[in-house]
């Protein structure tokens, strides 16, 4: 998630040179490494590894240092294999960084600003790894020259972006001098074309991803966009300001959420819970992590839309809502991503960002793969399939317009 936990710590150069081995010949543990007579040696656990695949391991490598029409640099093949390594274990959010997107990443992680230069574009993985737009912010460059929620972006400045997997780096690629201009290569499946567009970056100021107003009857609504830093907070904020006036009941709208931070929406729906498990999570050793409500919840009939894009923290609020019975879930099935990392670093200032564990549903639902299925299943009219939800008409907004309803109790 690109709010997902965050565990940044130092690995050992010994571990960086047993990852080289174990991709190359895919099932490979680490034993130890020696140096002798100038040349280093790694040893595995013969219980784990055959013969065979150390020895065709060092006759690729062979090969390639003597065969290749140029001369070869075996670090970079080593750093290569790294990254296969985390390439083939199929997870989209197990990633290798190399010093560049590790710096950025890091760079990331740390900035705070409410103002950067952009294009005004939120995006996010797709199921088949493909970065994919979200609903451009209103009066960005991105919005002006065109680009649209569903498009699916190929290449950046005509560098193929496909293999990489996190929206941390390519929005980081995106990014740049104010006044300069980015070349984004676009597929829109809508139309089956794929294009370039050139966007202006500008100055952007970071949106509050989060409003809220009374609907008809005493009806509060809260759109939450992502799960950033303070959101808590101003949800908080905002429901009681919402309550103050007079709420009967609260929708809170979910869909197209990303995700974002796990600290966040575990606050989050401490507000809204009565005391218990709001979400836990699972490691391949099977130890489990618990995230607790207290008794304080919030007594109002609540009804929680979602859709395929909502996702990971989107999904802990909506599967804990659902599991403690608190409200009704509306919309279409939810994304399905459920799963932690935790990104290392190198010495050399490289990186691997790693999944190390999967969410549940307080009830043991877990999310990845499976996502979370709402109450009740409404799709919207299809011509508004690749429409962000703040676009559609209210009247044509039938998610919204079932959960009045049942609030309403008719």
């Amino acid at each position: 998630m690109t709010g997902d936990r965050k565990d940044s710590r130092q690995l050992t150069a010994v571990i960086a040179m047993t990852a080289i081995i174990c991709f190359s010949i895919s099932v490979v543990f680490f034993m130890a490494w020696t140096y002798v007579n100038g040349k280093y040696s790694l040893l595995f656990e013969k219980s784990n590894v055959s013969r065979t695949s150390v020895q065709k391991f060092n006759e690729a490598r062979s090969i390639l240092q003597k065969s290749f029409y140029e001369k070869i640099d075996t670090d970079k093949l080593l750093e290569g294999a790294i990254a296969g390594m985390a390439d083939s274990l199929k997870d989209p959010y197990t990633v290798y960084y190399n010093k560049d997107q590790m710096k950025a990443f890091t760079n990331m992680q740390r900035n705070t600003e409410d103002e950067y230069v952009g294009v005004g574009l939120p995006i996010i993985l797709d199921k088949n790894g493909i970065i994919t737009v979200l609903e451009p912010f209103d009066d960005s460059p991105a919005k002006a020259a065109g680009i649209k929620q569903g498009d699916k972006i190929l290449k950046i400045d005509g560098k193929d972006i496909t293999g990489i997997r996190d929206e941390t780096l390519v929005a980081n690629m995106i990014k740049g001098q104010e006044n300069t201009e980015t070349v984004l290569t676009i597929l829109r499946q809508s139309e089956n074309s794929t294009f370039d567009v050139r966007v202006v970056r500008k100055k952007i100021k970071a949106k509050l991803n989060i409003r809220s107003e009374m609907l008809e009857n005493k009806i509060g609504y809260i759109k939450i966009k992502m799960f950033d830093e303070n959101i808590s907070k101003n949800f908080i904020s905002q429901l009681n300001a919402l309550v103050a006036q007079g709420a009967a009941a609260i929708i809170i709208d979910v869909r197209d959420n990303p995700g974002g931070l796990y600290n966040e929406v575990v606050s989050l729906a401490d507000r809204l819970l009565p005391k218990g498990t709001i979400v836990y999570t699972e490691d391949r050793q099977g130890k489990k992590t618990y995230q607790k409500s207290d008794a304080t919840e919030l007594n109002l009939p609540v009804a929680v839309l979602t859709n395929g894009n909502s996702a990971s923290a989107s999904e802990i609020l909506a599967g804990a809502v659902k599991d403690f019975k608190k409200g009704i879930l509306i919309g279409t099935k939810t994304f399905g991503k459920g799963l932690v990392q935790s990104t290392y670093s190198f010495d050399d200032g490289t990186g691997i960002k790693v999944t190390i564990a999967r969410y549940f549903t307080p009830s043991g639902v877990c999310i990845h793969g499976q996502g979370i299925k709402p109450d009740i299943e409404i799709n919207l009219p299809d011509k508004y399939k690749d429409t962000p939800v703040s676009a559609i008409p209210r009247e044509d907004d039938l998610q919204l317009q079932k959960a009045i309803q049942i609030l309403q109790g008719k």
